[in-house]
C-alpha cells in the first residue's frame, strides 16, 4: 500500500487559520491605536496582492523584496508570495546602505514593498539597484514619500484583485524565503528557505515540548519579521489560527506592556535585551497591567541572564524558552524548556534553571555534533569544546549563488560556534570561532570593522574586540596603532566608519596602543586583547 505524495507547499497550511476560524484578529500597532483585521481578511488580501504580482509580471521563483516592521500587510506578504510560488525576501532594515545594494543585486530582487517611515533608508541606494522595477509603499497615516520612478500605494496595487488565487503545484523544494546573514567577514551570504524545509519547520515549532503553540493562544511577535523570518512564528500563526498581535514601529517596552495588558497576550517573542526592558517597566509600572494570561516568553539571538529568567518565573508565574539558532537553521536549532524530559520533574526548581541556562535540547529532526580540527567527534561530557555542527531538513546546504565549502562539511553545516554538549544532551555555546561580536541579537563582523578603519592612511594596524555591556551583550572597542608623525582623531575613525557601517555597527571607543598582540601565525590575538582590557578594568563609555 502506498501513500499520496502530496508536496509539502506552504499554501496548502497557510491560510488554514484563517479558514478555520476567520473571525480571529490581526492586530497592529499604530500611531493612534491599532489597526484590526481578521485572518480571513488577512488570507483574502493575500490571494489580492499575488494577484497583483502576477499581473506585474512575477512568476515562480522571482524574488519579492519588503522592507518593513512587523505588522499586518508584512503578515499578508507572508502569507502570499511563497503561495504564488515567489520567494520573500525579508530586508534588514538596519543594514548599512553598502550592504542593502549589494544584497538587492545579489537577490535580483524585482520589487519591494516598504512601510513608509523607512523610505528614507532606501534613498541612497536607487540608482545603484537597476533590478528593482517597482516599489509598493505601505502607508499607516504618518507620511514618507520616495524618488523612485516607478512607484504605488499598496492599497491601490491590490484594489479590485479577485479574492481568489489558484496557488500554482510546484516542487516542494522550491525557494519560498530569501535571508542574508551579515555573520561572518566578507560580504553577507543569502540562505534561501523552501517549501519542504518551512512546512517541516512549522510543523516542528508547534509541538508541545517546542514553543507549545496552539490555535487558543494570543502572539505578540516582538522578534523582527526580517529575521530569520521572524523565527518563522508568522507561519506557525497562520496555519493553526492564533491572534498575531505586531508592534509595527513601536518598539518600547512600554508598548510591549500595553500591548500585553489590552490584547491578552500569552506568548511574547524577542531577544533577551527586549525582556530586561519588559522587565524594568514591569518593575515601574507597579501593577498597572494585568499580565495574568502570559504564559510563555521565547528568548533567542544570545544567551539570556539566568537571574532574569527566574524573575519572570518568580514574580509572573511566566516560563522563559530559550533557543539556539542561526539564519542557516531556519532558525530553530535547539530549545530549552523548565521541565524538558520526563525524569527532570523531579528535579528542584534550581536545577530546572540550571537547564534553561543551556543552550537546549535539539529539536526533532536535527542532528547536533562537536567536533575537532581533525573533524573526529568529540564526547559529550560537558567539558570538551569543539566545533559545532548541524544538520536535518530545514538546515542549510548551502550559500544562495556563493559557494563557501568551509562552511558544509560531509552533510553538516559549521555553524561557527564553538560548543559543548552535556551527558543529558543540553548544547552549551562556549565562544565563537570567528570573533564575531553579537550586540542585542545583531552580528558585527570585527574583521570587516578592521579592515575598513586600516584603510584609513594614518592607521598602521587595527584590532577590534567585543566587550561585555548589560543591555546589549556585547560592543565592539577599536584599538589602532597609529603611523609615526600622526596623533588619533576617534571622530575622523568613526566618520570614516560610517561611509559603510550603521551607526549601531560603529566601536563606542576608538583606543591608541603602541603594540597589538599576534599570534604565531601572524594574527591578532584577540583572546589576549580582551583578558588585557579585562585586567586594566577596561569600561565602555556608556558604563563608566
Amino acid at each position: 500500500m502506498t501513500m499520496q505524495q502530496t508536496p509539502l507547499l506552504l499554501s496548502r497550511i497557510l491560510g488554514r487559520g484563517a479558514i478555520l476560524d476567520p473571525d480571529v484578529e490581526v492586530v497592529t500597532a499604530q500611531l493612534n491605536g491599532t489597526h484590526r483585521q481578521t485572518l480571513g481578511q488577512t488570507w483574502t488580501r493575500a490571494n489580492q496582492v499575488a494577484h497583483a504580482l502576477n499581473k506585474h509580471g512575477i512568476e515562480v521563483g522571482d524574488r519579492v523584496a519588503s522592507f518593513m516592521w512587523n505588522n499586518h500587510r508584512h503578515l499578508e506578504l507572508y502569507q502570499g508570495v511563497p503561495s504564488m510560488g515567489a520567494v520573500l525576501h525579508t530586508l534588514n532594515i538596519r543594514l548599512s546602505p553598502t550592504d542593502l545594494e549589494y544584497i538587492i543585486n545579489h537577490a535580483n530582487d524585482r520589487v519591494i514593498f516598504a512601510d513608509e517611515d523607512l523610505l528614507p533608508l532606501l534613498e541612497p541606494i536607487w540608482d545603484k539597484v537597476p533590478c528593482v522595477e517597482l516599489l509598493v509603499i505601505c502607508r499607516h497615516g504618518e507620511g514618507g514619500e520616495s524618488s523612485f520612478k516607478n512607484q504605488i500605494d499598496y492599497e491601490d496595487f491590490i484594489k479590485g484583485q479577485p479574492e481568489k488565487y489558484d496557488w500554482p503545484q510546484i516542487d516542494e523544494n522550491s525557494p519560498m524565503g530569501l535571508c542574508y546573514t551579515s555573520g561572518t567577514t566578507g560580504k553577507p551570504k543569502g540562505v534561501m528557505y523552501t517549501h519542504r524545509s518551512t512546512y517541516l519547520h512549522t510543523m516542528a515549532g508547534c509541538l508541545t515540548d517546542a514553543l507549545g503553540l496552539t490555535a487558543l493562544d494570543s502572539l505578540l511577535g516582538i522578534v523582527p519579521m526580517f529575521h530569520a523570518m521572524g523565527w518563522g512564528l508568522p507561519f506557525n500563526a497562520s496555519m493553526l489560527g492564533c491572534k498575531h498581535v505586531m508592534p509595527h514601529r513601536f518598539m518600547t517596552p512600554d508598548n510591549f506592556l500595553k500591548l500585553m495588558h489590552e490584547e491578552d497576550i500569552t506568548i511574547a517573542t524577542g531577544v533577551p535585551t527586549i525582556w530586561q526592558g519588559v522587565k524594568a517597566a514591569i518593575e515601574a509600572a507597579d501593577g498597572k497591567f494585568d499580565l495574568t494570561k502570559l504564559a510563555r516568553l521565547t528568548c533567542g539571538g544570545s544567551a539570556p541572564p539566568v537571574s532574569m529568567m527566574r524573575w519572570y518565573w518568580d514574580e509572573l508565574g511566566v516560563e522563559m524558552i530559550q533557543g539556539w539558532g542561526m539564519t542557516e537553521t531556519n532558525p530553530l536549532g535547539t530549545l530549552s524548556r523548565k521541565c524538558a524530559k520526563y525524569t527532570q520533574q523531579t528535579m528542584s526548581e534550581d536545577q530546572q534553571f540550571e537547564n534553561i541556562a543551556k543552550a537546549g535540547l535539539t529539536m526533532p529532526g536535527l542532528e547536533i555534533e562537536i567536533f575537532d580540527e581533525n573533524w573526529n567527534p568529540q564526547p559529550h561530557d560537558g567539558e570538551t569544546v569543539g566545533e559545532l555542527c548541524i544538520r536535518g531538513p530545514w538546515i542549510a546546504a548551502e550559500y544562495y549563488n556563493d559557494p563557501q565549502p568551509e562552511k558544509f562539511h560531509d552533510g553538516w553545516l559549521v555553524t561557527g560556534d564553538v560548543a559543548k554538549i552535556d551527558s543529558e544532551q543540553y548544547l552549551m555555546i562556549a565562544d565563537r570561532s570567528k570573533d564575531l561580536i553579537k550586540s542585542g541579537g545583531e552580528w558585527i563582523s570585527s574583521v570587516d570593522l578592521e579592515n575598513h578603519i586600516v584603510a584609513l592612511p594614518y592607521i598602521a594596524q587595527a584590532a577590534v574586540v567585543a566587550q561585555p555591556h548589560p543591555k546589549w551583550d556585547e560592543r565592539p572597542v577599536a584599538m589602532v596603532i597609529v603611523a609615526e608623525g600622526h596623533t588619533l582623531d576617534q571622530q575622523a575613525v568613526l566618520d570614516h566608519c560610517e561611509k559603510i557601517f550603521a551607526k549601531w555597527q560603529l566601536p563606542d571607543e576608538v583606543i591608541q596602543t603602541d603594540a597589538i598582540p599576534l599570534t604565531s601565525t601572524g594574527k591578532i590575538d584577540k583572546k589576549v586583547i580582551r583578558a588585557q582590557l579585562e585586567a586594566e578594568g577596561y569600561k565602555l563609555p556608556s558604563l563608566r
